[in-house]
């Protein structure tokens, strides 16, 4: 910091845990090691990648290519939805949280698009849906807080163990308290209206800063990580099989890329 101008954002790799529980009607539950990228975009855009190798392979990368339309610049991507989409005011910074291809290999179930204000309130949360038949869905969540609950109206088929109906009901959390700061995102999948949640699912990590010492740690402690990912996906489809979960067959994609959610009143 020089003359009281702060230093740019910088890219961050979170280190945590991705949770996952099935209520019904068969019970299943697992917690799996992992990291993550949280990427202030328009920073990069404006100082660079710094540490980030970007659109190059590393052993850790992040593509443009792996989000939106598949364009070169998923930032320009991003604010061209938010303008079509109506919102306004998102004149601070956007930060990414994803995965990030590990030795050239990446599967997104979802990213987080957490879109601020100049004043570094949010504007919008756009959570970034892919399933494992090459779909994908946005979900906008309009004037967020952190830990407000948000909700939309399910439109995606994800897993055949779950139909194409109901909700989905998010939180997210940032702390930044005395040391690492800390994030949470939350997804909760309601088939029904008042029923029980049918399944919760959680990733949260600890924030770093990205460097040559914290890409190390990430390759080293989890080589295959987002290759991982897709197996475990498969495994634990296989599990619920063998368990005798009804199954529900993939129906036709939705009809548009965007649904819009908004905040709870419960």
């Amino acid at each position: 910091m020089s003359g009281g101008v702060a230093a740019p954002a910088a890219a961050l790799i979170g280190f945590g845990q991705v949770r996952h529980t099935r209520t019904r009607p068969q019970t299943n539950a697992f917690a799996y090691p992992t990291h993550f990228l949280m990427l202030p975009m328009r920073a990069l855009r404006t100082h660079g990648p710094g540490a980030l190798a970007r659109n190059r392979w590393a052993s850790l990368a992040f593509y443009d290519r792996d989000h939106g339309d598949g364009g070169p610049d998923a930032l320009a991507w991003i604010e061209g939805l938010l303008a079509q989409q109506g919102v306004q005011g998102v004149d601070g910074e956007i930060w990414l949280h994803t995965y990030p291809r590990v030795w050239g290999y990446t599967f997104k179930p979802v990213s987080f698009w957490h879109c601020h204000r100049a004043d570094g309130s949010l504007a919008a949360i756009v959570a970034e849906v892919n399933n494992t038949f090459g779909e994908r869905h946005c979900y906008l969540l309009p004037e967020p807080h952190y830990g407000q609950v948000l909700t939309a109206s399910k439109h995606l088929h994800v897993s055949p163990f779950c139909p194409v109906q109901g909700h989905y009901r998010f939180v997210f959390m940032r702390s930044e308290r005395t040391g690492a700061p800390r994030l949470v995102a939350r997804i909760d999948y309601h088939d029904e209206a008042d029923a029980e949640a049918i399944v919760r699912t959680s990733v949260s990590g600890e924030l770093l800063p990205l460097n040559a010492a914290t890409q190390r740690r990430a390759t080293w402690r989890h080589p295959l990580m987002t290759l991982a990912v897709i197996a475990r996906i498969h495994w634990q489809a296989l599990r619920l099989w063998t368990k005798k979960t009804p199954f529900f067959r993939q129906p036709a994609a939705p009809a548009h890329a965007v649904s819009v959610g908004k905040a709870s009143v419960r």
